[in-house]
């Protein structure tokens, strides 16, 4: 068991016996009250304050004698009786020097020896010398360490000494003694320093016993001075000198300070006063306050009931304790009254001058340890009754009439110490307080930001009845004890403020220091309760208890108006309970009391909030139902949440107020009332308006939302495990849903309108000024963003706390912003097709011509080889509506992330119906069909090439898409996209037609292909070599998604058709360059640089074909770079001409989409088409492939457009630059000349590398896509064989991050998986390669074919079963 715990034990059992025995060992500390007359505790304070005033050290004044001669001899004062005064005093803190003095000492020191000391006595080199000898032994760490340990003043003087006298002896003869008063010079000088260093430092004044015994022993010391310095004295020559007397007591009250104090506390004047001590001054004397220590002497040591009983104790140490120091205290008293009147001296007998005890554990003899000012003696030492000068030991005084064999009576009488000295005090403090109170000239204390300025006792009070405490021999912790008493009385009877009392506490527990005052300061008294009186510890528990009960009483009142507008304070009585009540071990609360008190506490404020309640319906509410509106709910709401929120920031630190929450037992009240008189009403409001066939306004669904969640907030912060009465979110749904209706219903107008009221001008306030960045788009596409963001923050903003239907909002919402994006998307590229697809002048004039003068012309053209073509005058308006697509790009990217897309999906996805339960039927598909490429089409021109296009329809002859025109290519590739939403199978027709620029385009070819989504179950895309009806055969690939109303789903969507806009808009800038590059970087260039034209000597060389012919020059680096000037500065014009309008990332795209038909154009240069069967290409020579790959290498640079002075690269990036295809084609160069045994070998190698990778990837979900590429037709162009890559997939289109993420996924296939297309298409201009190219083409069939087989099982067995082919999944 602990310590405290035992002693509580001990205690309470003796406070039991106490009080139920009524046992006391003291009449006057029994905890009953005993009634003292006012009269009687005038006189009995009164003699107090006069015995104070005799034993106070006399005043001294100075009078002039004539002085002795003095003694021939000289001789040095024995060091031993000069330390006398120090050896006896008491060894305490007042009497040790401070921590930090010996540094300071050491720097003094330094400063003598160094010449630097102030004072001319330290200037004397024999001083120097004499601090020298003393400063070596002073700086031994042994001595410094003994030193900061003890901090004895006599041992620093002790050892100066030593090494002073040891120092002054060098040199002198035995008989020699005059050193010895310089000895005493030098000493008393050190003994000066140090009195320095503790002024210097301010130590002096919290240390004045020290330096008074400095002082004194300074003068003792330089007592024979004049024997050094005054030949005349020394001589025998008559002096006289100086010499204090004491100044005789005039014992009046005007000279007595505490006398006045009791005149002022009993209302009496100084003459009453003075009239009552000169009738008892005769029986007020030192000898008779002697007596009554002698008779207190007395009745201690025979144990009587006068005094102290260890009954009156919990422990018996506790008693032995308190009896040794009480001895020892008395022995002090008695000799303080002896050094007033030595007289009595006389009178007492003892063999032996008594000496002084350094050790005394009473608190009134001066430890510091003690900081309350009712345990202190006096505040002022000179005025003090207890002040002794020499040192005395007064235990071999005898009391004079103790008597062995006396009895214990009890019937001793003493002159100032009263019958009952507790009721006596008692009375006397409530009397000073009272007194102090009403002082109107006593200032209160200054306020602090934690206490109040309070009125205490002030300094006199305390001083008397501190006096009063020592001489009726009062413990300490009684007086404390017997003040709060009288304290409590105070307050009980409304006399003190709460303010007073909590000052009063902090009183007693002692003040915290200036570096404490964060800290709890406790009065050691007050802490170790092991010494109290029983009777103390009875009164302090009963004080506390009534001080409780009172301050409890005061809490449940004060919170009461804890609702109201302006409530009252608890924070005061909080303060006090739980720092001064509380934490006492002396209180014990009783559980049952606490419950009993909360319950009655929070029923009364469920009773107050009630009525509060009642009384904001009653106000905002009418009594009509049929004039209810949800105004008037959302008022009542306010004020309930405004009530709420106020009482919860009244009680933010403190939320609970003895176990009862106020907020709690409000919400718990008025919430549920709400709630339930809130859905009523909202019920028959709209029943009523149904009645009427009408409808509430949204925005009023809107408030009463709003309203509502934040009464739901305020009640789930309070309450968290009581859930609130009603559905908030699924009464007010279906305003939602109605504004998102309206908001679909108007987003066709929006964007038209927001396209109506554009120029598509760059947005500067000078036609002058070059655009920004951010100034290179119109105000349409920020206009349709700006509403799309409105609409959804609108939803955003309600903070709907459903997350499935906030999901099924976000996911409409994505909806309509599709339909928005789409149609915006639809309208451009409208306009944009038709400022691109307009005639040049030479067309127009060609246009106007007959039919003959256009025969005419291209015979003449065709005849003078002219083919000129110049650059395409571009519209800003059309650049400017790429910008507005890539910055629609960027918010929707930017929307998508602020929706969190994929959190709302995974929220609809968890609550999805398992898939038994799913809806089996899609009722809509998406067709995504990318046209790819043509092959051996019919030339329908004079130049024997054709200009084709295709054109997509169904079997009603509607036009669904068309893609651009590729001219003069037999052999064409389009790569474009478009998506086709059906219910049900349909019927394409893919037509390609013959651009002509004069009269009626014609038709190349035909082919069907049904879509049925049945075949596409899987939803895995297929390619479809399909033959066209006339010549040739043309390539599409084909995926199918079910449109779901997924939110993923939108935002890909509207992603898709945001990058197909932009691609087809790019695209359709890049085909008005492509017929220049095509014309630059063709085979005609290639062969006329190498020919370098037909002249003269060609003509004579060809009739003289016998004659050695001299070999073709090859081209220098100068003509082959001039090949691609007039490309460069085509390009140049252009990029000048888009620099202007267009943003830096649509020039980057532009240059790239360039970069890659020029990729592709030099491609066809080298190889022709992947295909099975042989080609008519002529494969180029050594000069030539140089020369195609300088033109490559000069390209590279030129797109790449590295500034020459800073590095840095202004164009296409390196990564994009370098991409599959570039660097398929550098890889040209190692097989372009090898043989065709050696081709055909390598292409075998990586099939069957090819083969082994597929054998090792059966087991994973997809497969690389050059093995489920068929580049050829037979079988597998037949019937449409899947492809196991779904990259085209729109859910991996919902965002920039997706998509970038599939591009760079398809880069890293393409590099991992390198594949022989490259030598197959090396071997068709290689006509023994014949049938190798078809034995392969089978082989990569049925590999396409085992891999798309793979991926169905697969996907079928991972969909729980069922048929592999033509069913759906399940939803």
């Amino acid at each position: 068991m602990s310590t405290s715990s035992t002693q509580s034990r001990h205690t309470n059992g003796r406070i039991n016996s106490l009080q139920s025995n009524g046992h006391s060992s003291r009449d006057g500390s029994r905890p009953g009250k005993r009634i003292v007359s006012p009269n009687d505790a005038y006189l009995y304070a009164l003699r107090v304050a006069y015995l104070t005033y005799l034993l106070q050290p006399k005043a001294r004044r100075m009078q002039h004698t004539p002085a002795p001669q003095p003694p021939v001899q000289r001789s040095s004062t024995s060091i031993n009786d000069l330390m006398k005064d120090f050896s006896l005093i008491r060894d305490n803190k007042s009497t040790r020097f401070p921590h930090g003095f010996m540094s300071e000492l050491e720097k003094r020191l330094t400063g003598v020896l160094m010449g630097k000391e102030r004072k001319p006595e330290y200037n004397d080199a024999t001083v120097k010398r004499t601090f020298a000898a003393f400063f070596n032994a002073f700086t031994e760490q042994s001595f410094k360490k003994r030193m900061e340990k003890d901090r004895r003043v006599e041992d620093l003087v002790l050892i100066f000494f030593s090494n002073a006298t040891k120092e002054l002896q060098k040199g002198k003869t035995p008989a020699d003694d005059s050193w010895k008063l310089m000895a005493d010079r030098h000493l008393a000088l050190f003994v000066r320093l140090v009195g320095l260093v503790l002024r210097d430092n301010d130590w002096a004044r919290d240390r004045p016993e020290l330096a008074g015994r400095l002082a004194t022993l300074e003068t003792k010391l330089l007592a024979h001075d004049q024997d050094l310095s005054s030949t005349p004295t020394r001589n025998g020559a008559s002096s006289g000198t100086t010499v204090e007397v004491v100044v005789p007591l005039s014992y009046e009250v005007k000279d007595m300070p505490l006398v006045q104090v009791v005149a002022r506390i009993f209302g009496l004047t100084n003459a009453q006063v003075q009239s009552d001590i000169n009738k008892y001054k005769p029986v007020w004397t030192e000898k008779a306050a002697l007596q009554d220590l002698k008779s207190y002497q007395t009745n201690l040591n025979l144990k009587s009931r006068s005094t102290l009983r260890s009954d009156d104790f919990d422990l018996d140490e506790a008693y032995d304790n308190w009896r040794k120091a009480e001895a020892q205290d008395l022995s002090q008293m008695m000799l303080a009254i002896i050094q007033a009147n030595p007289e009595l001296a006389k009178s007492t007998p003892g063999s032996n001058f008594p000496q002084f005890h350094r050790q005394m554990s009473s608190p009134e003899s001066g430890n510091s340890s003690y900081p309350n000012a009712l345990l202190k003696t006096s505040d002022h030492p000179e005025r003090s009754s207890y002040v002794i000068e020499q040192p005395v030991d007064m235990t071999t005084i005898n009391s004079g009439n103790h008597d062995p064999g006396a009895s214990d009576g009890d019937d001793t009488a003493f002159t100032f110490i009263p019958p009952d000295a507790r009721s006596y005090y008692r009375f006397i403090a409530a009397e000073a307080f009272a007194h102090d109170l009403n002082d109107a000239a006593l200032q209160p204390s200054e306020a602090t930001t934690e206490t109040p300025a309070t009125k205490l006792l002030s300094k006199q009070s305390m001083e008397l009845l501190n006096e009063i405490g020592l001489r009726w021999r009062i413990p300490p912790i009684s007086r404390i004890i017997l003040f709060l008493d009288t304290v409590r009385e105070k307050f009980l009877d409304e006399d003190i403020t709460l303010d007073t009392l909590d000052a009063v506490f902090n009183f007693i527990k002692g003040q915290p220091s200036e570096a404490k005052k964060t800290q709890t300061f406790i009065n050691p008294l007050m802490s170790d309760r092991t010494t109290w009186l029983l009777m103390d510890t009875a009164l302090y528990q009963q004080i506390l208890s009534s001080l409780h009960e009172a301050l409890m009483r005061d809490l449940y009142n004060t919170m009461q108006q804890c609702y109201e507008s302006k409530a009252p304070n608890i924070a005061p009585i909080m303060y006090v309970l739980e720092n001064h009540i509380y934490e006492d071990p002396s209180f014990s609360k009783s559980p049952e009391e606490m419950d009993a008190f909360a319950g009655a506490l929070y029923e009364g404020l469920q009773q107050k909030a009630h009525e509060k309640y009642r009384s904001y319906l009653e106000q905002h509410v009418p009594q009509d139902q049929q004039s209810w509106e949800f105004f008037n709910v959302i008022e009542l709401g306010k004020a309930v949440t405004a009530l709420a929120q106020k009482i919860q920031k009244r009680y933010k630190k403190n939320r609970e107020v003895m176990g009862v929450n106020p907020l709690s037992a409000l919400v718990e009240t008025i919430l549920p009332l709400y709630a339930e008189d809130a859905r009523d009403i909202v019920t028959r409001i709209l029943e009523l308006a149904q009645t009427k066939g009408e409808e509430v306004p949204i925005e009023d669904g809107f408030q009463l939302y709003a309203e509502l969640t934040d009464i739901r907030r305020v009640h789930g912060e309070v309450l968290p495990n009581a859930p609130f009465p009603f559905s908030i979110e699924a009464t007010l749904a279906d305003f939602v849903w109605r504004w998102i209706a309206t908001t679909e219903s108007a987003i066709t107008d929006w964007v038209d309108q927001a396209i109506k009221q554009d120029n598509f001008r760059v947005r500067t306030d000078n036609p002058q000024q070059i655009p920004t960045e951010e100034q290179r788009h119109s105000v349409s596409v920020i206009d349709i963003f700006s509403s799309f963001n409105q609409a959804i923050d609108r939803v955003v903003q309600l903070n709907w706390d459903d997350d499935l239907q906030y999901a099924k909002f976000m996911t409409a919402l994505a909806k309509i912003v599709g339909t928005g994006i789409a149609r915006y998307c639809d309208v451009l590229e409208q306009r944009f097709s038709k400022e691109m697809d307009r005639l040049s002048p030479e067309q127009e004039l060609a246009a106007s011509q007959t039919k003959q003068e256009k025969w005419l012309q291209l015979a003449k053209d065709t005849w003078n080889n002219k083919e000129k073509i110049e650059p395409f005058q571009f519209f800003p308006e059309s650049f400017v509506k790429l910008n507005n697509i890539d910055f629609a790009t960027r918010q929707l990217d930017k929307l998508e992330h602020e929706v969190n897309v994929d959190a709302c999906a995974a929220v609809i996805q968890r609550h999805a119906l398992p898939v038994a339960q799913r809806q089996k039927k899609i009722n809509n598909y998406v067709f995504t069909i990318k046209i790819v490429e043509a092959e051996d089409l019919k030339a329908c021109d004079m130049n024997g090439s054709s200009d084709p296009y295709v054109v997509l329809g169904d079997e009603y002859q509607k036009r669904l898409a068309k893609t651009r025109i590729v001219y003069r290519n037999l052999n064409p590739r389009w790569d474009e996209s478009v998506d086709i939403t059906t219910q049900g199978p349909l019927n394409i027709i893919a037509t390609v037609w013959d651009w002509d620029a004069m009269g009626d385009h014609d038709c190349v070819g035909r082919a069907s292909l049904k879509l049925d989504p049945s075949h596409f179950g899987d939803f895995m895309p297929r390619e479809y070599w399909l033959d066209l009806d006339s010549q040739g055969r043309i390539l599409l690939r084909v995926s199918m998604e079910g449109e779901r109303d997924d939110i993923q789903f939108y935002f890909g969507k509207a992603f898709r058709t945001l990058k197909r806009t932009e691609r087809d808009m790019t695209r359709t800038i890049t085909d008005k360059l492509s017929a220049y590059i095509h014309y630059c970087l063709s085979r005609r260039t290639l062969r006329n640089l190498t020919s370098k034209g037909i002249s003269m000597s060609t003509v004579s060389s060809y009739f003289n074909r016998n004659r050695p012919q001299q070999p073709t020059p090859a081209p220098s680096e100068a003509e082959v770079a001039n090949a691609l000037k007039r490309l460069f500065a085509y390009f140049d014009d252009n990029f000048a001409i888009m620099n202007q309008t267009l943003t830096s990332t649509a020039m980057v795209m532009v240059m790239t989409r360039l970069w890659k038909e020029v990729l592709v154009t030099i491609e066809a240069l080298l190889v022709p088409p992947l295909s099975d069967k042989p080609s008519q290409q002529r494969q180029l020579n050594q000069q030539e492939l140089d020369i195609v790959f300088k033109w490559l290498q000069y390209l590279f640079d030129f797109f790449h457009a590295v500034d020459e002075e800073t590095g840095e690269a202004n164009g296409v990036p390196l990564d994009v630059l370098r991409s599959p295809k570039y660097f398929d084609i550098t890889t040209l160069n190692f097989f372009y000349f090898e043989p065709t045994d050696a081709l055909v070998r390598t292409s075998e190698r990586m099939a069957s590398a090819a083969a082994a990778r597929q054998q090792s990837q059966r087991n994973r979900l997809s497969a690389p896509a050059s093995l489920a590429s068929p580049a050829f037709g037979g079988a597998a162009g037949l019937v449409g064989l899947p492809s196991t890559r779904r990259s085209k997939s729109i859910m991996l289109s919902r965002n920039l991050g997706t998509m970038k993420k599939a591009k760079e996924e398809k880069w890293k296939e393409a590099q991992a998986d390198p594949n022989d297309d490259m030598i197959l298409r090396i071997l068709r201009m290689r006509p023994e390669a014949e049938r190798y190219l078809k034995d392969r083409s089978r082989q990569k069939e049925r590999l396409a074919a085992a891999a798309a087989a793979d991926m169905i099982v697969k996907q079928s067995l991972m969909a729980g079963g069922g048929r592999m082919m033509g069913n759906l999944p399940r939803r």
